[in-house]
């Protein structure tokens, strides 16, 4: 018989044991694969939107208002190409904790500077000439059965009461963790119903000049210091990278976890293979007689210790994968969440250097024992 033949036959020598151990280990792996992909994707986050842009907000905070004044002054600072504005909206659609985002912008200045946003359905015109359209992500026509040209109504939260938005047109960004469940309006129809409330959230300044992006940022901090409204001004990808630092130090704790999770299954993947060889310890002898080496009776050993992490690693990412795509509804909070290729190709990885670990210590056993010692343990 083949190497492979015995590896195959001793896999399945002991059926439950090895389905127990491989499904410890696509367990292990299905949370490396979620944990992980929470952590690149929040990578990815912190690198969504331009170096090209600053976001000027209140040096108080976001939630915090901007005097739309402030708009003009800002347009008239050498370097900045256009000026448009935000704000949070913070509504829902019939059930209250099924979040997704909102915001109320100055669509026609806005639509421009962000050309990573694709329109792929409706068309822009219709969405900028009506003052109770809507843009919205492909992923929350598919989330909710939306379509263009279908009338939606969400319930305010912070600005009270039942809001109607046609929808006009769908985007798809260019980048996945810009995220396709946001839902876009008019800034002028937040601002009439609530005319003594509603002022933007923050600006958005396209600049010529990307590389003078600091200089510009602390002049605009020092023209408003001593103001009403103080400012705090960052680029956009600085701005975004803030989001993402208040979740905490997430990576130190999905580390920790992981970890934790790797050595609970080396361990009991490397006491299989240690029960495995022991009883085999006659038929090791055998082995030895007919003229197997020690190379290859420890090769022998791995080799089912890896494969038995290498398919339940595999198995575990792909069940990570498949809980990830379509709509989660974690998308909403974490856009563009998925198992990349490289967390596959990563996982994998340990997968691999899980099997050489858990079976170096049996196959050193089986290497170093002899035919005379193998038999007076057996005998």
């Amino acid at each position: 018989m083949s190497i492979a033949g015995l590896v195959r036959a001793n896999l399945t020598r002991n059926k439950k044991r090895t389905f127990l151990t491989v499904a410890s280990v696509i367990v292990a792996f299905f949370l490396f694969g979620l944990l992980r992909s929470v952590i690149t994707t929040l990578d990815a986050a912190a690198e969504v939107g331009s170096e090209a842009r600053l976001v000027t907000l209140n040096a108080s905070g976001l939630t915090f208002p901007m005097p739309e004044a402030h708009a003009n002054r800002l347009a008239g600072f050498d370097g900045v190409r256009s000026v448009t504005w935000s704000n949070w909206f913070g509504g829902y659609y019939q059930d209250p904790q099924d979040y997704f985002a909102q915001f109320a912008i100055k669509a026609d200045t806005w639509l421009p500077m962000y050309s990573e946003v694709r329109i792929v359905a409706g068309d822009a015109d219709a969405f900028l000439r009506e003052r109770t359209a809507a843009l919205v992500g492909v992923g929350l026509l598919e989330k909710y059965g939306w379509e263009v040209g279908q009338t939606v109504t969400l319930q305010g939260t912070f600005f009270a009461g039942d809001w109607d938005f046609n929808i006009r047109a769908a985007y798809v960004p260019e980048d996945p963790s810009f995220g396709d469940e946001n839902m876009y309006f008019h800034y002028e129809y937040l601002y009439e119903r609530n005319p003594n409330v509603v002022t933007p959230g923050w600006f958005i300044l396209q600049l010529d000049q990307p590389e003078r992006a600091a200089e510009i940022a602390a002049a605009i901090d020092d023209l408003f210091r001593n103001s009403s409204a103080p400012t705090e001004t960052q680029t956009e990808r600085a701005f975004q990278a803030g989001f993402v630092t208040m979740w905490g130090n997430i990576g130190f704790l999905v580390t920790v976890l992981g970890t934790a999770v790797f050595f609970a299954i080396l361990f009991v993947a490397a006491n299989t293979m240690m029960m495995a060889v022991r009883e085999r310890i006659g038929e090791i002898a055998v082995l030895k007689t007919l003229g197997f080496t020690d190379g290859k009776l420890a090769g022998m050993v791995i080799a089912e210790s890896v494969a038995i992490t290498l398919v339940g690693g595999a198995l575990g990412l792909l069940l990570a994968r498949g809980a990830l795509s379509g709509g989660n509804p974690l998308q909403s909070f974490f856009p563009g969440l998925a198992v990349t290729g490289g967390t596959f190709l990563l996982g994998l990885t340990l997968a691999l250097a899980l099997g050489l670990i858990t079976g170096a210590i049996p196959a050193w056993q089986s290497a170093r024992l002899s035919v005379a010692g193998a038999l007076r343990r057996i005998g």
